[in-house]
């Protein structure tokens, strides 16, 4: 079966959220003891795009050979070679330092935030698996209604990036500041959630107002992807809420929950995606 022609990657930039509120406790402890998984995971995407470097990337504007070779996500290779995995290597490849900076700066804040809520397994978890729904969702769109050229041939775009699991987080936290049993002045509290609330609102209408008539310049956000992670987040949550405030066994345990019915979710869509008749040339 011939390879169908691509476009060059979608590779969204967006403005930061807010900076996480100051704590006492943050001024007590090192910042990598508050929120560890926060520093693993920039951690992980700044190592994976030095690599990336040192094997000859651009690194402004690697190629798509180059990015597809280090993990990032298409659903021709996904649907059609079986390459799965790619639903996870995609969150942590970037196509250039811009785009690696800004995700990792919102990555940066709102994960400072949202870790001392749900702890560093929860902040990991929601990490991978709304950054995973965002590429569910960008594969199901791409591979349903790709773009087409002149001739009627499907375009399969790459997509690379940590936008969707950043969103992912936002739409998390949006739950979690709604809890009335957080340690947090409600004044506060309702301030922080606004501006995050704002930055996923900006930052999507961004993204469309710049794929908006894009056709096929290569200019492209990942729209799919973005809301994708960002529903998944809000479902993600929402077990948690009732059981903010309350002993830590029990918040683990609702934890877990909402981690398991995300996983079997993502594998059922994952299933359904899988038997989709390919798009017609």
């Amino acid at each position: 079966m011939p390879q169908p022609e691509i476009l060059p990657p979608e590779s969204g930039f967006t403005p930061p959220p807010p900076p996480p509120p100051s704590a006492p406790e943050r001024k007590s402890r090192p910042v990598w003891v508050v929120a560890p998984a926060t520093h693993v995971l920039v951690g992980l995407n700044c190592g994976v795009f030095l690599l990336m470097l040192l094997h000859g990337a651009s690194i402004w504007m690697p190629s798509i050979d180059q990015i597809m070779q280090w993990g990032a996500d298409r659903p021709y290779n996904v649907l059609v070679y079986g390459e799965w995995w790619r639903i996870v290597t995609a969150m942590f490849v970037h196509v250039g330092i811009l785009h690696l900076a800004t995700n990792m700066w919102c990555l940066w804040n709102l994960g400072l935030l949202a870790e001392p809520l749900m702890g560093r397994f929860g902040l990991a978890a929601a990490y991978i698996l709304t950054g995973a729904a965002g590429n569910l969702l960008s594969t199901f769109y791409n591979w349903v209604w790709p773009l087409r050229d002149s001739s009627g041939a499907p375009f399969f775009q790459a997509g690379a990036g940590a936008s969707g699991a950043v969103f992912g987080i936002a739409g998390v936290l949006i739950v979690l500041l709604k809890s009335k049993r957080l340690p947090i002045p409600p004044l506060e509290l309702k301030r922080l959630r606004k501006s995050v609330i704002y930055f996923a609102a900006i930052n999507l209408v961004i993204g469309l107002s710049v794929n908006f008539g894009s056709g096929f310049t290569g200019v492209a956000i990942d729209n799919s992807a973005h809301i994708g992670g960002f529903l998944c987040g809000l479902l993600f949550a929402a077990p948690m809420v009732p059981r903010i405030g309350s002993p830590r066994q029990v918040f683990r345990w609702r934890l877990r929950l909402s981690a398991s019915l995300v996983v079997l979710l993502l594998v059922l869509f994952g299933f359904y995606i899988a038997h989709i008749q390919p798009p017609q040339i």
